[in-house]
């Protein structure tokens, strides 16, 4: 629950601290002296918008804390121990806003988005504002209304994703059979490109050891004639060199000059005789040969036509084959996702259909029950003649949707005998008030939020009737923490708890404080409540009585 909150600079409000308790606590206070600014900050704490300009005059910046008891709160703490921001019983909700427009938020000293704040504030408080009668009248607020008092939100949530999967994977079986004719054409295309690459069969460096061959082939007589002319130079040298070889042996060269020559000549004698064997070898190798000639040039001849074709350089063809043969491999899996996907999409839709026919028995039963229990405190709030209905209609079509197999909408009828319409077609606004408040009362009682804010949501509601609202409420808080932002005397006398906001002015600033009400003090505000500018002794003790009843 919430036990307190810290507000500063922001609005009117400097400075204030108030502590919170189990049970209803009501929020008094002159028209205009602030009541829903405690309830404005509290919203930013649990991820709304930020205003610069709610920033106090004259201040940098406005900061809100809230704290929350959540040890009997068991999916916020799961939630809080899965971001590793647990740290006890209290959590801390805290929002900065700056002048300039930037804002902060935190959970337990942890900076933090406004989506996670939206998402823990969600299962500590629940907020009904005294415009949510006007939010009752749209259709998607009436079905998670429904949804949250029937409390099968994991099959709602399953009848989503499943209805979420079967669009998603229908767009992509759509997107492929739309082009199945021009995939199959050029598929065929690709099989004739890829036959015709596998059968030229170009291996990996083929083509510049074909080129290199070639050469060869193409230019035997001229390398046969030149090495020949190179071996006979290099035996007419070598003869050279051991005639050399001879003059220097004989005794009268002994200097060390001539034995430097001789081992220079010996070397350059071996040197030439393995030039010479490497030019045979050489000359062994190169063979004139028309036909082979012929072929490499054919061969070639078939690289480069493919590579013209494809208008792809000769050495780019292998890397076309891969490619072709893998968009070809991609097409035919592209006919087995078709296959797959369909029966996918038919496994996803009787999932659907199962699950969809089990929210909407459940939604029917707990539309019977909710309009049976509103129907009740309709009767105590002088609206007994009102018929609720809530109509559910099967959705037209049987695709998957993703909120169910139904529309849901609420119809009411406040005259014997008239047939039932939409809320807006027929309430007026006292009995939209009242019938709203029916709602969120039955609604709110099957709540698993252990904190709930009512701002208002009296209005228009008086006499008789706002003595029972006040006792409905009352008997909410035994259930769940209250907080009541209310003008009625009789919804307050029902507060356990107090509080009553005050505005003062100074003449140079206007400040908004809050104080908890003593027994004695309550009286007062009841009395002020009841009796107007002049507190008489009779109002007071009328607020008396309304209290001690």
């Amino acid at each position: 629950m919430l036990t307190h909150i810290s507000i500063s600079n922001y609005t009117i409000v400097a400075a204030l601290e108030i502590d919170f308790g189990p049970g209803m606590t009501v929020i008094t206070g002159e028209t205009g002296a602030g009541k829903s600014i405690m309830l404005d900050a509290l919203g930013l704490c649990l991820g709304d918008r930020a205003d610069p300009r709610a920033v106090r005059h004259g201040s940098e910046r406005a900061e809100i804390v809230a704290g929350f008891d959540v040890s009997a709160i068991p999916q916020a703490v799961a939630w809080l121990r899965a971001r590793d921001l647990h740290t006890g019983e209290e959590c801390l909700l805290r929002r900065v806003v700056t002048a300039e427009g930037r804002s902060r938020a935190y959970i337990n000293g942890t900076s933090s988005t406004l989506q996670d704040c939206a998402e823990l504030g969600a299962l500590l408080i629940d907020i009904h504002s005294q415009h949510e009668h006007q939010s009752l009248l749209r259709k998607p607020v009436q079905r998670e209304l429904l949804d949250a008092y029937a409390d099968h939100l994991p099959l709602t949530l399953e009848v989503e994703q499943i209805a979420s999967d079967w669009l998603r994977g229908q767009r992509e079986l759509e997107l492929l059979t739309s082009t199945r004719d021009e995939q199959t054409a050029r598929a065929q295309l690709l099989a004739y490109q890829v036959d015709e690459l596998d059968e030229l069969n170009l291996r990996a460096g083929e083509l510049a050891a074909q080129e290199q061959e070639l050469k060869l082939l193409a230019n035997a007589e001229h390398i046969l004639q030149s090495s020949h002319q190179a071996l006979e130079l290099c035996e007419e040298h070598g003869s050279g060199i051991r005639k050399a070889l001879q003059l220097l042996s004989s005794d009268a060269q002994a200097t060390k000059a001539a034995a430097s020559a001789r081992e220079l000549l010996d070397s350059a004698a071996i040197q030439l005789s393995e030039a010479g064997s490497e030019i045979q070898r050489h000359i062994d190798s190169v063979e004139i040969d028309p036909q082979r000639l012929a072929e490499v040039e054919q061969r070639l001849a078939d690289i480069y036509d493919v590579a013209r074709k494809h208008r792809v350089m000769p050495e780019a063809v292998g890397e076309l084959h891969l490619r072709l043969r893998q968009e070809l491999q991609e097409l035919a899996d592209g006919g087995q996702r078709i296959e797959q996907l369909t029966a996918e999409q038919a496994e996803l839709a009787g999932r659907y259909a199962s699950c969809a026919a089990k929210l909407g028995k459940q939604r029917k039963n707990a539309a019977g029950k909710l309009v049976k229990a509103a129907t009740t405190l309709l009767a105590s709030l002088a609206m007994a003649q009102c018929q609720l209905e809530i109509a559910l209609t099967p959705r037209p079509g049987k695709d998957p949707h993703p909120h169910g197999g139904e529309d849901i909408e609420f119809l009411i009828s406040t005259n014997p005998g008239a047939p039932t319409q939409p809320l807006g077609k027929i309430a007026s606004g006292g009995e939209l008030s009242r019938i709203s408040l029916a709602i969120q009362v039955v609604t709110a009682s099957s709540s698993t939020v252990p904190s709930m804010v009512f701002d208002e949501v009296d209005v228009g509601i008086g006499g008789a009737v706002a003595e029972v609202v006040g006792r409905l409420l009352r008997t909410l808080a035994g259930q769940a923490q209250v907080l009541c932002v209310t003008h009625l005397p009789q919804v307050a006398a029902q507060g356990q708890h107090h509080l009553r906001v005050s505005k003062h002015i100074d003449g140079k600033s206007v400040q908004t404080s809050m104080a908890q009400l003593q027994p004695e003090e309550k009286v007062e505000e009841i009395a002020r409540m009841l009796g107007g500018v002049k507190i008489t002794a009779q109002t007071l003790a009328h607020a008396r009585e309304m209290l001690e009843s």
